[in-house]
C-alpha cells in the first residue's frame, strides 16, 4: 500500500523514538548496540519524511531525564549523537535539509555541542525539510522557561500581565517557528508522552506501535500516517461543521 496523498500528510512529525534499549537486552546485547542500531532508524526515517513531503520532523533523541541513565549509557548516546553529525553532514546539506535543536542543549558535552552546532548553522538556509533534534529536552522544563521568560519582561514593566495569553506562552517555546505537531507517534509499545512537547501536542492524533525503534520501517511510518490521513481533526468542533467547511462550495 501507498503512503496518503500529500495534501492528507502531517505537516509537522514527532517521534518518540523508544524501545532501544529492551530491544537490545532481548537480543542479550549491550544496551549501547540497541542505541546503535536505533540510529540506523533514524537514517531510515528522516530519508523517508524527506522523500515524501514532510515538512517538520522532530525526534525525541535525549530527555532532561537521561541525563539520569547510567554514566556509560549517556556517554554511549552522546557519542552517537557526535557521530551522527560527522557521518549525516553531506546527507543534511546535499537535500536541503535544516537541522536543528529543541532543548537544554547546553548541558551536552562540548565535543558534541560544537560540532552539532556548526552543521546546524550551516543548515540554517536550507529549505528542504526541518529535522529537529531534541536533546536534553523536557516538555515542562519548555513551559517553565518561557514562564519565566514572560515574568522577567514583566518585572522590567515592559509587559502587562493582562496581556499573557496562550500566543504569549508559545511564542517562547523552542518551536515557536513551526506548527505545532500534527502526529506524534511512539514506538515500542507505550502509550505516554513522557513530557515531550506537551503544550504543542494539545490537539495532535496520537499513534502508538508495539514495533521497536531499531526495527522500524518505512512501511511502519506509512501504515502510521495512512491512519493519521483517515482520522478526522475536530479542535472542539463537530464533525458535521467539519465536512461542512471540507465540502466544496
Amino acid at each position: 500500500m501507498s503512503a496518503p496523498p500529500l495534501e492528507r500528510l502531517p505537516r509537522h512529525l514527532a517521534i518518540i523514538m523508544d524501545g532501544n534499549g529492551r530491544w537490545a537486552e532481548q537480543r542479550g546485547l549491550p544496551r549501547h548496540q540497541g542505541h546503535a542500531a536505533g540510529a540506523k532508524a533514524v537514517n531510515r526515517t528522516v530519508t523517508a519524511c524527506r522523500e515524501l513531503g514532510i515538512e517538520v520532523l522532530t525526534l525525541y533523541a535525549f530527555s532532561e531525564q537521561n541525563w539520569a541513565r547510567p554514566e556509560d549509557e549517556v556517554e554511549a548516546l552522546m557519542q552517537l549523537l557526535h557521530d551522527y553529525v560527522h557521518d549525516e553532514r553531506f546527507e543534511i546539506l546535499d537535500n536541503g535539509i535544516r537541522l536543528t535543536t529543541i532543548g537544554d542543549v547546553d548541558r551536552l558535552p562540548a565535543w558534541v555541542r560544537r560540532p552539532l552546532q556548526a552543521l546546524c548553522d550551516e543548515s540554517a538556509g536550507n529549505r528542504g525539510m526541518v529535522l529537529a533534534l531534541a536533546l536534553s529536552y523536557g516538555g515542562r522544563e519548555e513551559v517553565v522557561h518561557s514562564v519565566r521568560r514572560l515574568a522577567a519582561e514583566v518585572a522590567a514593566g515592559r509587559l502587562d500581565p493582562a496581556a499573557i495569553d496562550e500566543a504569549a506562552i508559545a511564542r517562547g517555546l523552542y518551536t515557536a517557528q513551526w506548527p505545532d505537531p500534527d502526529l506524534v507517534l511512539r514506538t515500542s509499545g507505550e502509550a505516554r508522552l513522557s513530557n515531550f512537547l506537551l503544550w504543542q501536542s494539545a490537539y495532535a492524533e496520537l499513534y502508538f506501535t508495539d514495533v521497536a525503534w531499531p526495527d522500524f520501517q518505512r512501511e511502519h511510518l506509512e501504515e502510521a500516517l495512512r491512519h493519521y490521513a483517515h482520522r478526522e481533526r475536530r479542535f472542539g468542533k463537530t464533525g458535521a461543521q467539519i465536512r461542512d467547511e471540507e465540502a466544496p462550495c
